[in-house]
């Protein structure tokens, strides 16, 4: 690791780029309120006639994300568009439309269902697919408690559609579970499941087709700089794609006092870790 590894400041790196894809739980906002620093970032960037696309694995269409986010408060003026694992995963739903459905999550992510002709309301016991956007209850349930819906659904080999594949996020100070860690604990148990949110491709070919709509042109991977704090998700993701990465630090992976230089050393220099090509302690302009 360099000291250049470290920026200070995502102005250098946004005169190489046109567009942003900006994650939204951990950068944007840290689930109860909006990250200042982040916001201004965003909208200086748009200023300067860049485009930003905020992509999310919230596991609901992009409209009740907005709705969401004006409900924290994220000023409009920081993004163009958003793209969520929600919009991609309901072209996996919608292939079970008419069937037996079992929703893992809370009630305030059923837009995900709306209008798909896919119903939810099976349990595991009847289910002919799961569809996890979460926990029931993130602020007191583990994937632990889900191990015998889980032992069931895979007795009778019921696939699951995971529409949010993080595992874990920072809620105000605090790590949360995600769909992702109970799509994980199936995975363990032999159970099949399919994503398509980050750090999978198909999020990633729908934000750079819109992105070309905004822009009124074709854009290219090496216009487009990825910001996001899961290494699994957001950093593997935009790798993978071709995209270069900026990893900001948040405490689902940074510990507590550590300093960023250690943190890099630390998710970055092993063998095989993806590579951001920089990273910052708080996503500033």
């Amino acid at each position: 690791m360099t000291d250049s590894f470290i920026l200070p400041s995502i102005a250098p790196l946004a005169a190489t780029s046109d567009v942003w894809f900006v994650d939204i739980w951990g950068v944007i906002h840290n689930g109860v309120r909006p990250c200042a620093s982040s916001v201004t970032a965003c909208q200086a960037f748009r200023k300067q006639g860049g485009t930003v696309l905020l992509v999310t694995n919230a596991p609901r269409p992009r409209v009740s994300v907005r709705r969401q986010l004006d409900r924290i408060g994220v000023a409009a003026t920081a993004y163009d568009e958003i793209v969520s694992s929600g919009d991609v995963s309901r072209e996996l739903i919608e292939a079970w439309a008419g069937l037996r459905i079992l929703h893992v999550g809370p009630e305030r992510d059923l837009p995900l269902f709306a209008g798909l002709g896919a119903v939810p309301g099976a349990t595991a016991n009847d289910a002919e697919v799961a569809v996890c956007t979460g926990l029931y209850d993130d602020e007191t349930e583990t994937p632990a408690d889900y191990a015998a819906m889980l032992a069931t659904l895979k007795s009778r080999a019921v696939p699951m559609i995971c529409a949010n594949p993080d595992r874990t996020v920072e809620r105000d100070g605090r790590i949360i579970y995600c769909a992702g860690a109970v799509a994980a604990a199936y995975e363990a148990l032999g159970g099949t499941v399919s994503y398509a949110g980050k750090p999978f491709q198909p999020i990633y070919e729908l934000a750079l087709e819109l992105a070309g709509t905004l822009r009124s042109a074709p854009v290219t991977k090496e216009h487009v700089l990825a910001i996001g704090d899961g290494i699994a998700t957001d950093i593997a993701g935009a790798v993978n794609f071709g995209v270069r990465a900026v990893f900001i630090a948040s405490g689902v992976h940074v510990r507590l006092g550590e300093s960023m230089a250690d943190a890099a050393a630390r998710l970055f220099g092993a063998k095989g870790a993806p590579q951001p090509i920089a990273v910052m302690s708080e996503f500033v302009w």
